[in-house]
C-alpha cells in the first residue's frame, strides 16, 4: 500500500554516547540546532531527551527543556515535537542486596515523570508502556501498570498526544488495555521499539507478529539499534508503519564512519 512515510529523527537519547560521538548535541542550543536541521533534513518529528550541558548526563530539568523547545518554536521550523517522558523510570538493584538500590538509580512516580509536558504541551509525549531488564547487569526500567495509568490519564487531560513506546509484547497488550479503559484516545501512535536488551529483539518475525497485534486504525513507527537502524527503516516502510532515525540510536553511517 502507498502512503506518506512519517521520518522521527531522535537527536540525543539518554545513552551513554557523548563520550563516544563529538556529533551527539549536549547543551540546550546544540540539541536545538539538531532539531531545526533534521526538520531541514526531511524529518517531520524531533524526538528529544535533554542532557546536563557541563556532564551530557541525561537529565529530566523542565528548564533544560524550555530551553530548547523554545528556541525550536522561535524559528518558525514546521516540525512535531515529541519530548521524552521516560525519564525517571530507572532503579538500579545490588545483586546482593536487592532492597538496597545503587547509583544510577532515577525512580519517580509516573506523575513526576511529566512536570515539563505540562508546562511545555508538546505535540507529542512518549509513554514507555511497562517495565523490563534494561541490558545485562543489574538495571531495571519500571513502569507499573498504575504508573501507567495515572500518566496516561494525565497527559489524556493535558490533551498532548501519546507515543506509545512498546518494548515487547506484552507492553502492546498492556496498551490496549489502556485503550480500552478509555484513557487513551484514537487514533493511538505507537513507536515498536526493537533490539534494546532484553526487550524484542530486531527480529522481522516478531516485528510482524507486533504489528498484528495492533489496534484497528493505528499509526505506528519501528526502529532498531546499530547497525539495524537503516535495515530496519526499509522493513518498516515494507510492513506500513512509519521511521525513526538519529543520534540516539545509531552513531554510524556505515562501519568505522560516524555520522
Amino acid at each position: 500500500m502507498n502512503q506518506d512515510v512519517i521520518i522521527t529523527c531522535a537527536l540525543t537519547g539518554a545513552g551513554d554516547t557523548v563520550g563516544r560521538s563529538p556529533h551527539v548535541p549536549v547543551t540546550p542550543e546544540q540539541i536545538a540546532a539538531s532539531a531545526v536541521e533534521a526538520a531541514e533534513a526531511g524529518a517531520a518529528v524531533v524526538h528529544i531527551h535533554v542532557r546536563e550541558p557541563e556532564t551530557g548526563a541525561p537529565s529530566r530539568d523542565p528548564r533544560l527543556y524550555r530551553q530548547v523547545v523554545e528556541r525550536i518554536r522561535e524559528t518558525g521550523t514546521d516540525v512535531v515535537i515529541n519530548l521524552t517522558a521516560g525519564m525517571g523510570g530507572d532503579l538500579v538493584i545490588d545483586p546482593e542486596a536487592p532492597l538496597r538500590q545503587l547509583p544510577g538509580t532515577d525512580l519517580v512516580s509516573g506523575l513526576d515523570r511529566l512536570p515539563h509536558v505540562e508546562e511545555l504541551l508538546p505535540d507529542i509525549c512518549t509513554l514507555d508502556c511497562g517495565s523490563l531488564n534494561f541490558g545485562d547487569g543489574s538495571n531495571l526500567y519500571v513502569s507499573t501498570p498504575d504508573m501507567l495509568r495515572t500518566g496516561a490519564k494525565r497527559i489524556q487531560e493535558l490533551g498532548v498526544r501519546p507515543e506509545l513506546e512498546i518494548f515487547d509484547t506484552g507492553q502492546l497488550w498492556f496498551a490496549k488495555q489502556l485503550l480500552a479503559e478509555g484513557l487513551l484516545d484514537d487514533p493511538t501512535v505507537f513507536q515498536l521499539c526493537m533490539g534494546i536488551p532484553w526487550g524484542a529483539p530486531a527480529d522481522p518475525g516478531v516485528l510482524q507478529s507486533m504489528v498484528n497485534m495492533l489496534p484497528r486504525g493505528a499509526q505506528w513507527a519501528s526502529f532498531a539499534l546499530g547497525r539495524m537502524q537503516m535495515p530496519w527503516v526499509a522493513q518498516s516502510i515494507l510492513l506500513g508503519g512509519h521511521v525513526r532515525v538519529g543520534l540516539e540510536d545509531n552513531l554510524y553511517l556505515g562501519k568505522g564512519v560516524k555520522a
